[in-house]
């Protein structure tokens, strides 16, 4: 089974087990550190995660927000390489679809070929790259459909019509959908526009959608789901989590099978 492939069964079987929208938590590799980053992934999948997002530690993370980056900057000190977070990518992959999101530095650094030949010797199913624009991504396109790896665009609510149906066009795996402008990061409430993003969005192009920034609570989760969202994706919080608890694995899986509920069908 391919990547692209993989990730289009997680949404399926999301749907099928009566959940209104898979869910996707965000791991940053290498934090606090790699073994405990592995086994937090392994929770997420234990605890009811359909896929999970697997962030590669980067010096200038620009979409991210201050508990990411400090995230980021404490695995990075800590010595975490990109072989090394793909190699607890490699351990979730066993479990469920790893979809890697680094910025495009690290790729550049490698080459499109090399990186993707990397993330498939991982077992990766997908790749994000969030500072890559779309002018600039025909080659890593390229290499991951070689592959059979997704390559997930990600929109933001000010995408322009023409450019979004593009992206959306080219879309492999899905799409991220980001809820609102700005970096990651816990938000009071969703925003009011999100069911008009989802909608635009839904609208052109034939893959799941998925939200992500903002979402932190069982309830949004919830409400993104009412927005038409197919995956909802929770970073900032888990990761905060991850720091602040004594056992950052028991945690996160509580907080994993806490806001998997709100994504439960009502009856």
């Amino acid at each position: 089974m391919t990547g692209v492939e993989r990730i289009a069964e997680a949404f399926e079987s999301a749907r099928a087990s009566g959940r209104r929208a898979a869910f996707m938590p965000y791991l940053m590799g290498g934090f606090p550190d790699l073994d405990t980053s592995r086994r937090i992934g392994l929770a997420y999948a234990e605890a009811g995660a359909d896929l999970v997002e697997l962030g590669v530690p980067f010096s200038d993370p620009l979409a991210d927000g201050p508990v990411i980056h400090a995230a980021g900057t404490v695995a990075l000190r800590a010595g975490a390489k990109v072989q090394d977070v793909l190699d607890v990518g490699r351990a979730i992959a066993e479990r469920v679809p790893v979809v890697v999101m680094c910025y495009a530095n690290p790729i550049y650094a490698r080459g499109f070929e090399r990186f993707a030949d990397a993330l498939l010797a991982a077992g990766a199913s997908g790749l994000i790259v969030p500072d890559l624009p779309l002018e600039e991504a025909p080659a890593a396109l390229r290499a991951c459909d070689e592959r059979g790896l997704a390559f997930v665009p990600l929109v933001a609510p000010t995408t322009p019509e023409e450019r979004l149906a593009r992206i959306g066009a080219q879309a492999r795996g899905f799409v991220y959908a980001v809820s609102l402008t700005g970096t990651t990061g816990e938000r009071a409430g969703v925003s009011d526009g999100l069911n008009a993003v989802i909608g635009r969005v839904t609208a052109n192009t034939n893959v799941p959608v998925a939200v992500g920034f903002g979402i932190s609570t069982a309830e949004q989760a919830a409400a993104a789901a009412d927005a038409g969202a197919d995956g909802v994706i929770v970073g900032s919080r888990l990761v905060r989590a991850a720091g602040d608890g004594d056992d950052p694995v028991a945690a996160v899986a509580a907080l994993v099978r806490e806001l998997s509920t709100g994504l439960a069908t009502r009856l």
